[in-house]
C-alpha cells in the first residue's frame, strides 16, 4: 500500500526517500495511528515532506491516491486490517456493545449497508433510524446515539464510531505561486545569523542546570540576552509605471521584511537607479538622499536587494540623460556597477515571470549587470535570492 504512496508523490514532485518511508512504516508500526484517515494523513505528511512549499503537492498526491482506491473495501482492506480492529474492538467497546455490533452482522454487513445507504439516499438527513444523517439512531452519521455506527463528518459525541468517513480539503502551498505575507516571512527566515545583542532577556536552561548543580542543588536561574537577526539589509524598491499592477506583492514583501529583519533600510527609485533615492514616495521630488550616502552611510556586509520588475527602454540603463524623470549625468549601468564595488552580495527580485525575462532586452541588461543574480518573485525563488545572499 504504501509503495503506491510513495510512488505517487516521488510522481507529483514530492522529494522523498526510502529512509523516510521507512519511518513512516516504523511509526505505524509503533501504532502512532490507528485505522484513521486523517490522522494518517497528518503523520505521513509530517515525516514525508520537510518544506512548507511541498504541501500543496502532497496534498493533491494523497488525493490521487486514495481516490485511486476504488472501493471502500479496499480503504478497509488496506488500512484496517481485521485483527487489528478486533483488537480496537476489545480495548475500546464494551461487551455489550460488541454483541451489538455481531447483532448487525459484523462489520462486513455494516460497511455493505453503509454503501447502500449513500446510494439510495437523496440528501440530508437529521434524526430518525435509517439514513445518513445527524441526531439520530441510524447506525450511520454524526451526533447520533448508535453505537454500532459508522461516523460521517464531525467529532463525533455519545456514539463510539467504527469509521470516519470525511471529505477532505486542500490547501495550496507551492514554491511556483505569488506569494503571501506569511509565505514570504517564510522564505526570509533562510537569511539569517543569530547574535545575542537584544537588551531584552530570555531563560538560560543549560546555564541554569549547570550553576544549580554547583550550588548544590539550590536552584540558580540564569538568564541571557534574546537572540536576534544580525543580519543587515537595504532595499530598494521600484515604484510607478510598469510596477503599479505588482503594489500589492511589494507592500506584503515590504511588511514581511519589517518583520524579520531588525537592521532593515529601504529606499525607491523609478525604473533604474541614479544618483538619488527617496524615503517617501510623496515628497520624491523635494527630499532625496544622494545614492554616494548610501555608499558611506551603510557598512560593506549590508545586503542589497533591488526589487522591480527591470521593465525600460535600454537607453534608461545605458545612456548619460536615459532617465525619463530627470537628467542623469551618468548611465543607471555605472551606478548599478558602484553599488557592485561597494557592496558583496546583491540580488535583483523580479515580479514578472522568468520565463518572459528573454524577451526583454532591459532585463537582459540588467541581469547582466548583476551577474545574472535574478530571482523570481515566488517562493522559489525568493528562497534562492536568500540562500545566495547568506552564502
Amino acid at each position: 500500500m504504501l509503495i503506491n504512496l510513495f510512488n505517487t508523490l516521488k510522481d507529483t514532485g514530492v522529494p522523498c526517500s526510502l529512509r523516510e518511508l521507512l519511518d513512516l512504516l516504523n511509526a505505524l508500526d509503533k501504532r502512532l495511528v490507528f485505522a484513521n484517515t486523517e490522522e494518517f494523513y497528518f503523520l505521513s505528511r509530517a515525516i514525508l515532506v520537510k518544506d512548507e512549499k511541498n504541501y500543496d503537492k502532497f496534498d493533491r498526491a494523497f488525493d490521487i491516491y486514495f481516490k485511486g482506491l476504488e472501493t471502500l473495501d479496499d480503504v478497509i482492506q488496506a488500512l484496517i486490517p481485521d485483527e487489528w480492529l478486533r483488537k480496537e474492538f476489545e480495548k475500546f467497546l464494551t461487551p455489550e456493545e460488541l454483541e451489538k455490533i455481531k447483532s448487525m452482522g459484523g462489520l462486513e454487513k455494516l460497511l455493505d449497508e453503509f454503501k447502500k445507504r449513500l446510494e439510495e439516499q437523496k440528501g440530508r438527513h437529521e434524526g430518525g433510524d435509517k439514513w445518513v444523517g445527524t441526531g439520530g439512531t441510524s447506525p450511520y452519521g454524526n451526533s447520533g446515539m448508535n453505537p454500532e455506527g459508522i461516523r460521517v463528518g464531525g467529532e463525533g459525541k455519545q456514539n463510539k464510531a467504527v469509521k470516519v468517513w470525511e471529505k477532505r480539503d486542500f490547501k495550496n502551498l507551492d514554491d511556483s505561486i505569488e506569494l503571501g505575507t506569511r509565505n514570504i516571512k517564510i522564505a526570509l527566515r533562510r537569511l539569517r545569523k543569530f547574535v545575542r545583542e537584544s537588551h531584552n532577556e530570555e531563560f538560560d536552561l543549560d546555564g541554569t542546570i549547570k550553576s544549580t548543580a554547583k550550588n548544590a542543588g539550590l536552584l540558580d536561574i540564569k538568564m541571557v540576552p534574546e537572540k536576534a537577526n544580525a543580519v543587515k539589509v537595504i532595499v530598494l524598491f521600484d515604484v510607478g509605471g510598469s510596477m503599479d499592477p505588482h503594489v500589492k506583492i511589494c507592500e506584503e514583501l515590504f511588511s514581511a521584511c519589517k518583520t524579520e529583519f531588525k537592521n532593515l533600510e529601504y529606499f525607491y527609485f523609478h525604473n533604474f537607479i541614479y544618483e538619488t533615492v527617496w524615503k517617501d514616495n510623496t515628497r520624491r521630488h523635494n527630499e532625496r538622499i544622494e545614492t554616494t550616502e548610501l555608499f558611506q552611510k551603510y557598512s560593506q556586509d549590508y545586503k542589497i536587494i533591488f526589487i522591480g520588475d527591470a521593465t525600460m527602454a535600454p537607453y534608461e540603463i545605458t545612456n548619460a540623460g536615459g532617465s525619463i524623470e530627470h537628467w542623469n549625468e551618468e548611465p543607471g549601468s555605472v551606478w548599478m556597477k558602484k553599488f557592485f564595488a561597494n557592496y558583496e552580495k546583491l540580488i535583483w527580485l523580479n515580479p514578472v515571470p522568468e520565463d518572459h525575462w528573454d524577451y526583454s532586452s532591459s532585463i537582459e541588461l540588467s541581469r547582466a549587470l548583476i551577474d545574472d543574480q535574478m530571482y523570481p518573485l515566488t517562493l522559489k525563488g525568493l528562497e534562492d535570492g536568500m540562500s545566495f545572499l547568506t552564502k
